[in-house]
């Protein structure tokens, strides 16, 4: 898997900064896509909310896996 140039680990999971803040991450549990376009209707999470500005106790509005499951989707 190839991560952007940008990222950066932290607690497990790869974070965009910069221009990729609005990357989409994927729950290695069940699939599920945070898109940050969208933002989280369970969690009652706006759209345009980053990935990386998610509150801490955030799960998978799935699953409930936690922040430290998703990974970020790379295109290309």
């Amino acid at each position: 898997m190839r991560f952007p140039e940008n990222a950066f680990e932290r607690t497990g999971t790869v974070v965009a900064t910069g221009a990729d803040a609005m990357a989409r991450f994927e729950c290695g549990v069940c699939w599920h896509v945070y898109d940050p376009a969208a933002g989280d209707p369970v969690w009652q999470v706006p759209p345009g909310t980053p990935f990386a500005t998610l509150p801490e106790h955030w799960t998978c509005p799935n699953c409930e896996a936690t922040r430290e499951r998703f990974l970020v989707l790379v295109d290309g």
